[in-house]
């Protein structure tokens, strides 16, 4: 009876700790975690975003696509309409997927990668899920410059 009590307490601390792992995971995906120096939570890395007539910053999230997406910078980009809901731009090869969720539901200001298509993604309005859809980060504040009809050229960098 005391070996079988002590195998259920065993698994119930490890469910307890995989649940805690895994919520961890989650708010580093999404760009939650808090500022570095708290214990097992990460930093979030920041960037700028220089349009033709206004500059943008934006906090990215912790996670391997992210991180692959900042070895690329800086990157100047032409960002194309696409669905009257995002600018994409293709990137010079594609982004690591590692740990990934299967998709995203984006919001305005959200930053993106389509890893089917290879293509970075920034939205201006509000789309459903998508599978494939992983996203990078979020533009801090409002994203309406990115608005507009037309193609906008843009420069990526990396905030030190």
């Amino acid at each position: 009876m005391k070996r079988k009590l002590l195998s259920v307490l065993l698994l119930t601390a490890a469910m307890a700790g995989a649940i805690a792992l895994g919520c961890r995971a989650a708010h580093a995906v999404d760009g939650s975690a808090s500022a570095a120096g708290t214990p097992g939570e990460t930093s979030s890395m920041k960037i700028r975003i220089k349009l033709d007539n206004e500059t943008l910053t934006a906090t990215l999230a912790d996670n391997a696509t992210s991180r692959d997406f900042v070895s690329l910078l800086p990157l100047t980009l032409t960002l194309k309409n696409y669905a009257s809901t995002e600018k994409i731009s293709y990137l010079a090869r594609k982004l690591s997927t590692e740990g990934a969720p299967a998709g995203c539901d984006p919001d305005p200001g959200d930053i993106t990668y389509y890893a089917p298509w290879g293509n970075l993604a920034i939205f201006y309005k509000d789309f459903g899920y998508s599978d494939g859809l992983i996203k990078l980060g979020k533009v801090d504040g409002d994203a309406g410059a990115l608005n507009t009809s037309g193609e906008l050229k843009a420069t990526i960098e990396l905030i030190k």
